[in-house]
């Protein structure tokens, strides 16, 4: 099944910083928008972040001015730029590719992966 790879997740203090990353190339066209979820324990997987192939990025009102999504298109690689961490930030960060629908949604296109960790204490 062909699905992005995510990387990069590890334990902070709140207020730190952390940079996710996303790895499609070889396996996702560039083309497709791509998208950050979370998923904690007994919770349905949440949309975090979405972006363009052309750089257009939408974010989850929980995270707004404290996560960014940019895009690398020549490596095919989305990350996820999280900064003033916070306890509730902690779950599990998987990344998927497909289109934009409406308004901040997307249709993902591929498997789900592993997802990476992340975890904030304080």
């Amino acid at each position: 099944q062909v699905q992005p790879v995510e990387s990069g997740g590890g334990s902070v203090q709140a207020g730190g910083s952390l940079r996710l990353s996303c790895a499609a190339s070889g396996r996702i066209p560039s083309f497709h928008a791509m998208a950050w979820y979370r998923q904690t324990p007994g919770k349905q997987r949440e949309l975090v972040a979405t972006v363009t192939s052309g750089g257009s990025a939408d974010y989850a009102d929980s995270v707004k001015g404290r996560i960014t999504i940019p895009r690398d298109n020549a490596k095919n690689t989305v990350y996820l730029q999280m900064n003033s961490l916070k306890s509730e930030d902690t779950a599990v960060y998987y990344c998927n590719a497909g289109s934009r629908l409406g308004q901040f949604s997307v249709s993902v296109y591929y498997g789900w992966g592993q997802g990476t960790q992340v975890t904030v204490s304080s």
